[in-house]
């Protein structure tokens, strides 16, 4: 049980981490609308790792596998904060 839930604390941790990350992305370029590739990009930096440790939670909800979900939650995070910065214009 002190595993799983010091799983989902490193989850959470990873979570605020990329959400700091997908801060940078948040500053538009002056005099331009950002595309509708940056938005998406925008969205995914900002919004897309807090969707994912819900869709991880609502997963282990379902399965039961607290352990398992919170790996792959964290492994989303990530790879939504990735995928964001690089859809995002600079």
């Amino acid at each position: 049980m002190l595993t799983v839930v010091l799983a989902w604390l490193a989850v959470l941790a990873v979570c605020v981490a990329a959400v700091l990350f997908g801060q940078s992305t948040r500053v538009a370029p002056r005099g331009r609308r950002r595309s509708r590739v940056g938005r998406i990009g925008l969205f995914l930096s900002l919004s897309g790792p807090w969707l994912s440790v819900l869709g991880a939670a609502a997963a282990d909800a379902v399965t039961g596998a607290w352990l398992a979900a919170a790996a792959v939650g964290a492994c989303a995070v990530v790879l939504t904060a990735v995928l964001g910065f690089v859809l995002s214009p600079r």
